[in-house]
């Protein structure tokens, strides 16, 4: 285990083109940011739900550009990346009906299916998950390619979703009045029981949907520790330490699981890997023009620079 410091500035706008690989039911689609002469590109792994290869889900109010601002940085250091759409939503909305009915295991074959095509443009390939995104990657390097050089977790949770998911509904004050039925909905699908519509509150009913429900059981059976005790690749946790979806916890917990990991921890630093502003908790959320956090691609760049192998 080795804790990383680091500073530095990110890059300015570039034009990315559009790489297509061929999904379960049509086109799966990421934008590819070349960057002169690389050696290296990463794979960007979206976080949950309808978020698209930006960083963004107009449907759930985000709007933070993350993953375009750091595929901009990545490129004036140097390194290309491809950002890519979860099959079913955004450029991939045709790759698979039912954007709900995934698996997080179809997600990591997708992501390896993307290292192969990343193959093509670059010697060595990276997969950078963010949140959720982050146990895809952690799954889908348990089957490690030749092309993977390592993987980049971001915000990523260390533990089971159900059980940060009660954190965090415990944490918000406006939940109050329906922690008891969110918890017990919980419940039964951490035991692989959905619940019918008619027994959700009106309320809860858009977070329970039948084919979210179905989702939720596969995700909620994974504990991403199990995944990460079996890496064979170099990886790096990147935490911050003004997540409020994510705790630093979750990142020790990885680190200390993993054989070949070292863990950087950026103090202020949210969930959309930007720096805090304080007072308004949302802001890094909502803020386009908000820019990276400083030390995000330093502490990448120093990882890449550390574990590059040695015949590149």
């Amino acid at each position: 285990m080795a804790i990383i410091v680091a500073t530095g500035l990110q890059g300015q706008g570039a034009t990315a083109e559009v790489l297509t690989i061929p999904g379960p039911e049509g086109a799966l689609s990421g934008a590819y940011l070349a960057a002169e002469d690389a050696q290296h590109l990463v794979v960007l792994v979206p976080g949950s739900g309808p978020i698209d290869r930006d960083g963004n889900g107009p449907q759930v109010g985000l709007h933070s550009d993350s993953y375009r601002l750091l595929a901009e940085a990545l490129a004036a250091s140097g390194v290309a990346s491809i950002r890519i759409d979860k099959r079913g939503f955004s450029g991939s909305a045709a790759a698979i009906g039912d954007p709900n009915d995934v698996t997080i295991a179809a997600y990591a074959q997708d992501v390896r299916d993307w290292v192969t095509k990343a193959a093509e443009k670059a010697t060595c390939v990276w997969i950078a998950g963010h949140s959720e995104g982050g146990l895809v990657s952690l799954i889908a390097a348990m089957q490690p390619q030749a092309e993977l050089c390592g993987v980049i977790l971001l915000a990523t949770a260390g533990r089971p979703i159900g059980q940060l998911m009660r954190e965090q509904i415990r944490a918000n004050p406006a939940n109050a009045p329906f922690i008891a039925e969110l918890e017990a909905i919980i419940d039964d699908l951490e035991t692989g029981k959905t619940r019918p519509m008619q027994g959700i509150s009106s309320q809860l009913q858009p977070m329970f949907q039948p084919g979210l429900q179905r989702y939720m059981i596969d995700l909620f059976a994974y504990n991403p520790v199990d995944a990460a005790k079996v890496l064979t690749v170099p990886t790096l946790v990147v935490q911050g330490g003004a997540d409020m979806q994510v705790g630093v916890q979750d990142a020790e917990l990885l680190d200390q699981t993993m054989p070949r990991s070292a863990m950087t921890l950026i103090a202020d630093m949210t969930h959309m890997l930007k720096a805090d502003i304080p007072g308004q908790p949302f802001a890094t959320y909502t803020d386009p023009h908000l820019p990276l956090h400083p030390a995000l691609l330093p502490t990448i760049m120093q990882f890449i620079a550390a574990h590059t192998p040695a015949d590149n």
